[in-house]
Parts: structure tokens; sequence; C-alpha cells
């Protein structure tokens, strides 16, 4: 397992793009059955639209962002796009950004392929290059939204686009924590199978087939067998806050916040109680926004912490998912920038 330490960096600034269209999580006669699913993963609705893209949905995000922080475009020095959703197989959707804020030339742009862990994974991208102080400003976008094959709204995952600012600033920087770890032997555990050059696109890639879970779907939609993935959550995410805690000698019961990746909340109440954490230390979003994948993390502080992180703030983030991957970052905020929430209508 990776263990990472930053002392020259800071995250000064979160914001996040959703689609302004609520759909609800179960559209069915059955009460009872709904009211049990609604239970089971606290999620009551989430946002949905096929007219956006991740791209679209971080691209205001990400100007909102920069005029709240009152940076200089021509300052960023690095743009990291954390997705499974790009706009295109090529070019990477970093550079149709890139293009699209009017950044720099000598800004560098980069994809990072990775879903539920991924905004961990991408701000230490970030941060490993910051922490040198030759790149000093840094986007780190993340998110997933319109799939690549034209699907009914699922029931679990919302779309959402986030984007995370960090800066070289050694003089207020505190150390940021970050343990991270895959499991590549459970790399099927969430998949969508078809589409890549393993099984390539073909007239029968859109033929429905009944999955483990009961529903209907071609090889272009995400599937994951639920069992083996929930014993994964609630095994890997207690045992790496405490890898990381011991570490780094850090007392994690100190922190204000803990923000985990907002799976489902059977799965995450599971965690919380293992961590020993009292309820208001964990907030959700996704109650009203689904699981977001790798904009989890973020959208959730732009979303529940908003206002409640002026001073200075310990919190905990943690991912894990798709991969099977994982990462938990320990870092402190002073004063952070939390944009007001874009909402994206067509």
């Amino acid at each position: 397992m990776a263990f990472i330490r930053f002392n020259n960096c800071r995250i000064v600034g979160i914001s996040a793009g959703v689609p302004s269209h609520v759909e609800p999580t179960v559209s069915t006669t059955d009460q009872y059955a709904a009211k049990e699913y609604m239970e089971t993963t606290g999620i009551i609705e989430k946002r949905f639209s096929n007219d956006f893209t991740t791209s679209d949905l971080c691209l205001p995000a990400a100007e909102r962002l920069i005029e709240d922080l009152g940076w200089n475009k021509k300052d960023i020095d690095a743009l990291f796009f954390v997705s499974q959703t790009p706009d295109y197989i090529l070019p990477a959707t970093a550079c149709v950004l890139h293009g699209k804020l009017g950044l720099t030339k000598s800004c560098l742009s980069m994809d990072i392929s990775l879903g539920c862990s991924g905004w961990v994974y991408g701000v230490s991208a970030a941060m490993g290059m910051v922490e040198s102080g030759f790149v000093r400003k840094v986007l780190v976008m993340a998110g997933d939204a319109r799939k690549h094959a034209l699907e009914e709204p699922d029931q679990l995952f919302g779309y959402a686009g986030t984007v995370t600012a960090i800066e070289y600033n050694p003089e207020k920087a505190s150390p940021i924590y970050i343990q991270l770890g895959s499991d590549g032997s459970g790399y099927d555990a969430i998949i969508r199978p078809g589409g890549g050059t393993r099984n390539r696109f073909t007239e029968d890639s859109l033929k429905l087939e009944m999955c483990e879970d009961g529903r209907m779907r071609h090889s272009l939609q995400t599937r994951m067998k639920g069992m083996d993935v929930f014993a994964f959550g609630i095994t890997t995410a207690p045992k790496s806050i405490k890898q990381l805690s011991k570490e780094f000698d850090l007392d994690y019961l100190s922190y204000d916040y803990f923000v985990f990746h907002q799976a489902n909340r059977m799965m995450n109440e599971t965690i919380r109680k293992k961590l020993k954490l009292d309820d208001d230390k964990v907030p959700y979003s996704m109650t009203h926004f689904g699981n977001t994948s790798s904009a989890s993390i973020p959208l959730t502080i732009v979303t529940q912490l908003g206002d409640k992180l002026e001073g200075r703030k310990k919190l905990i983030g943690c991912a894990f998912g798709v991969g099977l991957s994982w990462g938990t970052i320990a870092f402190e905020t002073e004063n952070i920038v939390i944009s007001q929430l874009v909402e994206l209508s067509k």
C-alpha cells in the first residue's frame, strides 16, 4: 500500500455542477419495494440528464470556482480530469476542457480513468506535482455523467462533475496524508464489459441480458457483484483509515468530518459504526444526488459542508470501489472556498 505525505500544498477550493433535473430513485407502484430500496440505499432521488457529458458539468463549475478564488487563468499550471465517461475515446477530455477554459499552452492536461476512488487518486497525482513548487496551481475535475450508450436512469447512480483547486503554499500548508491501494484480482466486481478493445463494439453490444441483480442490461452498462462489493467496502474503508492513522500517528477521532464515497447508506453506516464515529461527523449527499462515482466526496463537501468549514477544519475522505481500488486522505482546510452548486438545464 502507498502512503504519501505532502507538506507544501493546500486544497483551497471546491465546486460542483449537476443537472437540474431531479429523477426519483424508484418508479414503481409497489410502495413497499420502493420504501425498502430507499431505506437500504439511502437514496430518495438523484440528478439525471442525458443532455450533459461529464465535461459539460465540470466546465461551468470550474469557471465559477476560478472566479470565486480570484485566480488568473494564466497561472493555472495543470488540469486533471478523472472520469470513466470521457467525451471521446481520444483525445483526452482534459485537453477539451483546457481549450474551452482558455488556459495557456504551458498548462499540462491529463485524463485519469478511475471511478469511485478517483477523486483521492486525482488529488494525490496533482499534489505530487505541486509539492515540487514548479507546478503551483492545479484544477482536478472529477465525476461521471452521460454514458457511452443511451440508457434508462439507473436506480443508484446520479450525475455530477466537480472541481478541486490545489495550490503550492508552504507558508500556510498543513501536512496532507494519503493512503492508496488496489486489488486487481477483483477487477470484474464492478465492470462495463463491452465497448473496449477486449470486447469491441458490435451489433450485439446493445442486446439486453439479465444481470445478477434482476435487471436487464446491455454490455455498455455497468454491472456489479453486489455482495462482493459490499464486503469489500465495509472491510477496506475502515481498515484504510486506521492504517493511515497508524502510519502517521494521527488520532482520526479528533477529525471534524468524515466524507465517504456515497456508495449506499447501509454500507456507509456499517463503516461509520466500525470506526465509532458520531452521526454528525458523517455527512450524506446520496439522499438527493445518488451515488456520483468519483464526484461523491467533493460533491458532499459542496452540498453538505459548504457552510460549516469556516476557519480551520480537519477532514478525512475515504473512497472505494471499481478497480477494485481505494484511497483515504486526511487534510486540514483554512477558510476553504466552497462555490455555490451549479445546476444545469438544457
